[in-house]
């Protein structure tokens, strides 16, 4: 799911600009088969995507999954909803502790998916550490299994992994 996409308008002269958007997992909202919405949170304080949207409604989206290595275009037009209590509430995270200003909603008029050439395979530091954190934890179990099959007790097993961390810190110059 999105963490972070990049939104990008233009004045009413043309002058392009772009600005990356992000909250957590989920913080974009699919309202139904044409709208997007998300809360726009507290930034830069520099407002250039409202007044480029105050003058200018055509918007462009650009979503990239580098985990997947997949990348997702969307036009379209957007508008800055302010002072809707009820919609902003329906689109704030759960337990997510920025300060929304505004909605920004976003019509889709066309989209396009990309081929994954030239997108660098990434991940999210969460989903990292869980991996981490399971395969730390299946190691235990395999070590607990070694020992409980070579009748090796607990602390002989916990000395025996210490005294091997110690050997790779030392090889790595630790």
């Amino acid at each position: 799911m999105q963490t972070s996409v990049f939104l990008a308008t233009a004045n009413g002269d043309g002058q392009p600009y772009i600005q990356h958007r992000g909250g957590p997992v989920g913080f974009l909202k699919v309202l139904d088969e044409h709208t997007i919405g998300f809360a726009d949170f507290a930034g830069n304080r520099q407002f250039i995507t409202q007044g480029n949207l105050a003058d200018n409604p055509q918007a462009f989206l650009f979503l990239v999954d580098y985990m997947h290595r997949q990348r997702i275009k969307l036009w379209g037009t957007a508008r800055v909803v302010e002072n809707d209590a009820e919609l902003l509430a329906k689109l704030m995270p759960q337990d997510y502790k920025a300060r929304p200003e505004q909605v920004i909603l976003f019509t889709i008029t066309a989209w396009d998916a990309n081929c994954p050439q030239h997108i660098p395979q990434r991940f999210e530091a969460a989903d990292v550490a869980a991996a981490l954190g399971e395969r730390d934890r299946r190691i235990e179990r395999l070590e607990q299994e070694v020992a409980r099959l070579k009748g090796v007790s607990g602390a002989a097993a916990r000395a025996a992994r210490a005294g091997a961390a110690a050997r790779a810190g030392a090889a790595a110059g630790e």
